[in-house]
């Protein structure tokens, strides 16, 4: 068996492969990987240096990490050849004995999961987080038990290559462009976040967002059980917001599931998550203290609308993981005034000009960073006063001094990291590296 790609996903799943008896060869286009001793102490052979094509043609079964485009030549005529082809969450999800809770969405996966997974283990379920963020699902088989709740944040990119896949709740949060550097237009985007859906059955449930008609659409023909929330409306059935709490409405009832003080995130919109999150909680029987309880010891993710530090009345915020223009929109709008954000990066496509209103309304000025700086200019220019960086610690100086007296520098790069960083988190991590240099001047 071949596995495609070499990091996180893929070394858990070659790992999983050897230790279940099969001979695994793991593909890598760098020329060295750091955890290769590991995997070849268990009998995994590693091709280093770029994917042989015989490799994966000659495969029983060739396993895609997510950053693998499937369209690859290799990967192509391996699948035209007759080899299966299939993602790590497909190959891992055939091998567990719990049941799925699978999270997706264009913004905010990565916080809901990470709150589910807090709900559901303060109500005392065995549960295991992971998926596109922390563990990978394939790391999580063997300690899977037929109790276990695997609450896991699946990408675009996972779903497309999905056979059996089955969850038994699945949650989309929200749908807009994003990602379209991979997939060919927004309907192939879209088609691949819908792939959640396909395996459910009516005794599952769908978690939907009644604000998002993309993600209605997207689901209305789900054989699974919808169950929607809504944060701007009220539901007959379902999960909203009454008399300052998150309640689950049935009819004429309403039992009250989380009080909205209890959430300590920046940003209206991270208040759908926490809906999202509970509406889970209910399904899975999660006591309402216990939701509580978890929403009130949250305090968010790295790198998401995260609070760095307030300085000679400047506050800094990290939303390195707004890597679309639909999150960068939502964390522009958890401010009234005095906003200064840094944009650019990798552009994934979108409408940049989207930020214009929200900028022209309540920001100084926006830095532009990386490629997009051209793009950026050309979106908002008219709009609001954009300033050109060379570096992020450029960008976060000019920001501070443009921020002064009372205002608030925002990371929130509507860009992928790829063309300055390794990833967002790296991105996120020499902000507020910055900041901290601010910090003692």
């Amino acid at each position: 068996m071949t596995v495609v790609g070499a990091a996180r996903s893929g070394i858990a799943a070659a790992r999983l492969l050897a230790e279940r008896g099969a001979s695994v060869t793991l593909t890598e286009v760098r020329a060295e990987v750091p955890e290769a001793r590991p995997l070849e102490a268990l009998g995994v052979r590693l091709e280093l240096g770029g994917h042989r094509e015989a490799t994966l043609t000659d495969a029983d079964l060739v396993v895609l990490s997510p950053g693998v485009p499937p369209e690859q030549p290799e990967v192509a005529k391996a699948r035209t050849g007759g080899v299966p082809v299939i993602g790590e969450i497909e190959m891992a999800s055939r091998w567990l004995r719990g049941r799925v809770i699978a999270i997706t969405g264009t913004k905010g996966k990565s916080t809901t999961t990470a709150l589910t997974g807090s709900m559901l283990e303060t109500a005392g379920f065995p549960t295991t987080v992971g998926g596109n963020i922390g563990s990978p699902l394939s790391a999580q088989v063997a300690a899977s038990t037929p109790e276990s709740l695997h609450v896991i944040e699946v990408s675009s990119f996972q779903l497309e290559q999905i056979d059996s896949f089955h969850p038994w709740i699945s949650v989309m949060l929200n749908v807009s462009p994003d990602h379209l550097d991979r997939h060919p237009t927004i309907e192939a985007y879209e088609t691949a976040k819908a792939r959640i859906f396909e395996n459910q059955e009516t005794g599952d449930w769908a978690v939907l967002n009644a604000d998002d008609a993309t993600v209605l659409r997207l689901a209305s023909t789900s054989r699974a059980t919808p169950r929607l929330f809504s944060r701007r409306s009220h539901i007959d059935q379902g999960t909203s917001i009454e008399h300052g709490w998150i309640v689950d409405r049935r009819g004429d009832r309403a039992d009250s599931l989380v009080p909205l003080d209890a959430i300590h995130l920046i940003g209206p919109h991270l208040v759908d998550d926490v809906m999202a999150a509970a509406t889970v909680g209910v399904i899975a029987g999660a006591a309402p203290a216990a939701m509580t309880a978890a929403v009130d010891r949250f305090r968010g993710l790295e790198h998401a609308m995260e609070l760095v530090a307030e300085i000679e009345g400047v506050r800094f915020v990290n939303d390195s993981k707004a890597t679309n223009v639909e999150s960068a929109l939502r964390a522009i709008e958890s401010f009234d005034r005095g906003l200064v954000t840094i944009l650019g990066g990798h552009f994934k496509g979108g409408d940049l000009k989207r930020l214009r209103e929200p900028l022209r309304r309540r920001a100084k000025a926006v830095l532009s960073i990386g490629e997009a700086r051209p793009l950026i200019r050309e979106a908002l220019e008219g709009a609001v006063d954009v300033k050109e960086a060379g570096s992020l610690d450029e960008a976060v100086a000019t920001a501070f001094e443009l921020a002064k007296p009372s205002g608030v520098v925002l990371l929130a790069p509507a860009c992928a990291s790829f063309d300055m960083f390794r990833d967002y988190a790296e991105r996120g991590r020499r902000f507020k590296e910055a900041v901290s240099r601010i910090g003692v001047r």
